[in-house]
């Protein structure tokens, strides 16, 4: 079959869209943020938690707004170069593919961590990759109801932990007290708003829902409310079972909790919900950065191979598969920790360029104020500034390296007669 470049297919409807949210959301970021999290500022991570629910409120109302208008694949890099201009559009697709991949790998590696022992773990990281890049290179609505089978499993076992929390010995209830000060909240803000950025997949796939200028807005709203409500019940319950200092110091903070409660059963109900939640959101990313792929390559801002739509299913099969080889390169060369620091520094600004953009939509396409995107730009921006130093220096260096990149094939271009 001869690849095309023609427009991918509208299937998703308002459910499949609420549930590949829920999948890219309540996925590995709740089994692994809320440690790192406590770390930088015990149980004040509740008021982190707070902090980072409100901005995404703030990212997804943009995104919903912009999503309205603009119904294709590619979120913030088309809305980026459609308000703000090429440069801006070329660093937020950028950001968020470099920030986005850095978290494929760490959610593959989390698959294998509650999966199989250490020296498996790799191997079956990779194996997990290939094998979701497969189902969605076989079309968009198999990724939907396999996404809706995954947030199920997650669901369950979360309610396990939820459960255990109040069937169970525990501490008296969490004071808010930051032992990082208002610094050490602001970092743990950071670092959980990394579990709450699938709402982006929706937007991304805005070329294959029906009705999008409808149904993405809602979509999103939805999606994070419930992850809102999720969030904050398993973060108060291991909180008050495990007391920040344990909390910090977890591998598996879930499992340590249903433990804790004298709920050891559990463990295993917890190990299958932690992989099936990293499953999800990586079966909701591959298809996510692969969108945003597709769109740069559209434009020449990545290889035009990449822009190749399948004949047949009616997804972007050469970004998808190119996805998959370096998520996969990338889970054999690097470990778990740094990933989700890294990753928010990407999608940090990927949301700050969405608000931006829409600060500029006119009265027609505005469903809300332009103050929501002033405060959305400047939360996004202080999150940024207070993340690990290691996470800011490296995404700066490949950022750099995208926008070199850049540069140098418009000066050959330009070059050509």
């Amino acid at each position: 079959m001869t690849a095309t470049t023609g427009p991918l297919a509208r299937r998703l409807g308002f459910g499949d869209a609420v549930v590949l949210g829920l999948g890219s959301m309540i996925g590995a970021g709740i089994f692994a943020s809320f440690a790192p999290a406590a770390a930088a500022a015990g149980s004040g991570l509740l008021i982190g938690l707070a902090i980072a629910g409100v901005i995404a409120y703030l990212n997804a109302s943009a995104s919903a707004q912009l999503a309205a208008q603009y119904p294709t694949s590619g979120g913030t890099y088309v809305y980026g170069r459609e308000r703000l201009g090429e440069w801006p559009g070329f660093l937020a697709g950028w950001a968020f593919v470099i920030g986005k991949t850095a978290s494929l790998a760490a959610m593959a590696l989390t698959v294998a961590a509650y999966a199989v022992p250490a020296p498996w773990q790799k191997p079956v990281a990779v194996a997990a990759v290939a094998a979701l890049a497969a189902v969605n290179y076989r079309g968009v609505t198999r990724t939907a109801r396999l996404a809706r089978a995954i947030v199920t499993v997650v669901l369950v076992a979360l309610a396990v932990v939820v459960a255990s929390g109040f069937a169970g010995p525990t501490t008296a209830p969490p004071a808010l007290a930051a032992s990082g000060g208002w610094y050490g909240v602001l970092q743990s803000a950071g670092l959980l708003f990394f579990a709450f950025a699938g709402y982006a997949r929706m937007a991304t796939m805005g070329e294959e829902v029906r009705d999008p200028a409808r149904t993405i807005p809602r979509a999103i709203l939805t999606a994070l409310a419930i992850t809102l409500v999720v969030y904050a019940a398993v973060a108060v319950t291991a909180l008050g079972v495990l007391g920040p200092d344990r909390l910090a110091a977890s591998t598996a903070p879930l499992v340590d909790t249903v433990h804790a409660a004298g709920w050891g059963w559990a463990e295993p109900v917890v190990r299958v919900g932690a992989a099936a939640a990293s499953l999800g959101a990586l079966l909701a990313l591959i298809a996510g950065v692969g969108r945003t792929t597709l769109a740069m390559a559209r434009n020449g801002d990545l290889p035009r191979w990449l822009a190749a739509v399948h004949p047949r299913y009616q997804v972007p099969h050469h970004a998808e598969v190119a996805v998959a080889v370096v998520v996969s390169a990338l889970v054999l060369a690097t470990d778990l920790r740094g990933a989700i620091g890294f990753s928010s520094f990407g999608v940090l600004l990927y949301y700050a360029i969405a608000n931006a953009a829409a600060f500029t939509q006119d009265a027609p396409h505005r469903r809300w104020p332009r103050w929501l995107q002033v405060a959305g730009v400047v939360g996004c921006l202080v999150l940024v500034g207070t993340l690990p130093w290691q996470s800011i220096a490296s995404g700066l260096v490949v950022l750099g390296v995208g926008l070199a990149y850049r540069g140098l094939r418009l000066r050959q271009g330009r070059r050509r007669p």
